[in-house]
C-alpha cells in the first residue's frame, strides 16, 4: 500500500494541474486519474495499491520489464561515478562501448551509432543525416523525403512531415516542404484476421515507382517507414513488401531509413526487423527498448559507407563532418542503461524467448474474434491489436472507454490508438501471463460493446 505521504501529495489541492501532459485528454484525466506508483518485471502498482498488469511494456520500451536489477545497479553506479560528460569534442568510454555492442547487434554494415535522447530525435537525426550524404556525394539536389500514410516518426518537426497520423500533423503549419507520402498498407477488405504478415498489398510498394515519376529520382534523398507500423495500430507488412521497397529505393539510389523505435530489441525475436525480415536498410532508427524505457535514449545505426563519405567529405581532419548533436548525445547513464539492457537480454534469451512465445501469442490473440464489434485482429512478434468498431459519430470513444476500464476494472494497461487495442508485453511475459492478458481484454471487449 501508498505511504501516507504520498496519499496526502495525491490528495492534495490541485495537485494534478500543473502538468500538461502529452498525448493526454487532460481534462477527463484529472476527474480520473491513472496513476501509477511502482513497477516490478510484468506489472504497475496503482496509486491505490492494485496490481496492473502492463500489456504495452510502458510505451513499447519496457522490453525486459520493470525494475531489473542489472539495470537498475548500472544506473546507480555510474550516477556516482561519472553524473555527466560532454560529447561535443570530448567523450567517455562507455559511448564507444556501447556503439560497438550495437555495431555487432544490426544486421550488414549498420555498424555506426549516433546517439539521440528519443525516437523523435533518432528521426531528425537521420533525416539529417540522410540529407548530409547526398550532398556528400555530390547528390545535393536530392532533399526531397518520402513517408507513409499512417506512419508514426514521432513528433520532432521532421516526424510529423514525414509522418501520416492526420492529428500528429493538422495543427502545425505546412510543416516541411519537399515531403511525399506512399499508401498505407492497412485493407481490411482483404486481410483481415491475417496471423502475421498479409498475404495481400506488396504491390503497394510500387506506388514508390509513381512518386519517382513525378518528382524524379534526382530529387529524393530518402524514403522512412516503419517496418511493421507501430503506433497507428500494428500493421505488419504484406508478404514481399518491404522487399520491393528495398528494390526501387536501390535502383533509384534513394535511401532507405527503417523507422525501429518500436521493433528493435526483441520485439519481433530478433534484434531488429531488419534481421526479422532479412532487409536491409541504410539508416534504422532506434529508442525505447535500447535502455528498456529505464532512461531517455535512442540511437540511429548507419551503414558504413553513409557514415564514410560524410566523415570523409572534408581533407582537413579538423573540420567537423557533421553539424548536428544533443547536449545530451551518449549521456553516459544512458550509456551504462543500455551496456545492462543489452546484457540483460542476451544473459536471459529475451529476443529466443519472443520468438518461441511469438506462436502462443498469436494464438491467444485471434481466440478474440468473434467478440462484440471486434473487426480486425493483428499480430507479428509480440505485437498486437485489436481493432473495434467505431461508435456512430464518435470514432476513438469506444477504444477509449476499454483502456479507462481496463484500468479501474480489470487491472489491466492497454494502449490505445482510435479504435484499437494496442499490445506489446514485456519479453518476460510468460504463456500464463499472455493467457491472462487475453482473457482481460476479452472481459473489457465486452464491457464497452
Amino acid at each position: 500500500m501508498l505511504t501516507e505521504e504520498l496519499s496526502r501529495t495525491v490528495a492534495a489541492p490541485n495537485n494534478l494541474e500543473a502538468f500538461w501532459m502529452p498525448f493526454t485528454a487532460n481534462r477527463h484525466f484529472k476527474l480520473e486519474p491513472r496513476l501509477i506508483a511502482r513497477a516490478k518485471d510484468m506489472h504497475y502498482t496503482s496509486i491505490d495499491g492494485r496490481q496492473i498488469l502492463d500489456a504495452t511494456a510502458g510505451l513499447w520500451c519496457c522490453n525486459a520489464g520493470h525494475g531489473r536489477p542489472r539495470i537498475v545497479e548500472a544506473v546507480q553506479q555510474q550516477v556516482a561515478d561519472l553524473d555527466f560528460a560532454p560529447n561535443f569534442q570530448f567523450s567517455h568510454p562507455k559511448a564507444f562501448e556501447l556503439a560497438s555492442r550495437l555495431a555487432t547487434l544490426f544486421p550488414g554494415d549498420l555498424d555506426h551509432a549516433f546517439f539521440t535522447n528519443s525516437g523523435s530525435e533518432a528521426v531528425d537525426t537521420a533525416l539529417k543525416i540522410a540529407l548530409a550524404y547526398q550532398r556528400a556525394r555530390g547528390q545535393g539536389t536530392r532533399t526531397r523525403l518520402i513517408g507513409r500514410e499512417r506512419g508514426y516518426h514521432g513528433v520532432g518537426f521532421g516526424g510529423i512531415s514525414v509522418g501520416g497520423m492526420v492529428k500528429n500533423r493538422m495543427w502545425f503549419g505546412s510543416l516541411l516542404a519537399g515531403v511525399d507520402h506512399l499508401p498505407h498498407t492497412l485493407d481490411l477488405e482483404r486481410n483481415a484476421f491475417s496471423r502475421g504478415q498479409p498475404a495481400h498489398g506488396a504491390e503497394l510498394a510500387d506506388e514508390l515507382e509513381r512518386l519517382v515519376a513525378l518528382h524524379d529520382a534526382s530529387t529524393i534523398a530518402a524514403v522512412i517507414v516503419e517496418p511493421v507500423a507501430g503506433s497507428i495500430g500494428v500493421y505488419p507488412p504484406p508478404v514481399g513488401y518491404l522487399e520491393r521497397l528495398r528494390a526501387i529505393t536501390e535502383k533509384h539510389g534513394i535511401l532507405l531509413i527503417f523507422d525501429e523505435v518500436i521493433t528493435g530489441y526483441g520485439r519481433l525475436g530478433k534484434g531488429s526487423a531488419a534481421e526479422y525480415f532479412g532487409v536491409q536498410p541504410d539508416l534504422v532508427t532506434t529508442a525505447k527498448g535500447l535502455t528498456s524505457g529505464v532512461i531517455p535514449m535512442g540511437a540511429v545505426m548507419a551503414r558504413k559507407h553513409i557514415h564514410d563519405t560524410i566523415v570523409g567529405s572534408s581533407a582537413d581532419e579538423r573540420t567537423i563532418e557533421l553539424f548536428h548533436g544533443y547536449t545530451y548525445s551518449a549521456h553516459p547513464v544512458a550509456c551504462a542503461a543500455g551496456l545492462a539492457t543489452l546484457e540483460t537480454y542476451r544473459e536471459e534469451g529475451l529476443f529466443e524467448r519472443a520468438a518461441e512465445l511469438a506462436p502462443h501469442w498469436e494464438a491467444a490473440l485471434h481466440s478474440l474474434k468473434g467478440l462484440p464489434n471486434v473487426i480486425d485482429i493483428r499480430n507479428i512478434g509480440l505485437m498486437g491489436a485489436v481493432e473495434l468498431s467505431a461508435r456512430p459519430g464518435k470514432p476513438g470513444a469506444r477504444a477509449y472507454d476499454a483502456m479507462c476500464k481496463g484500468f479501474f476494472d480489470h487491472d489491466i494497461m492497454i494502449r490505445i490508438t482510435g479504435d484499437t487495442l494496442a499490445m506489446s508485453p514485456p519479453l518476460i511475459v510468460t504463456k500464463d501471463q499472455i493467457d491472462e492478458i487475453v482473457e482481460r481484454v476479452g472481459k473489457v471487449i465486452r464491457a464497452v460493446a
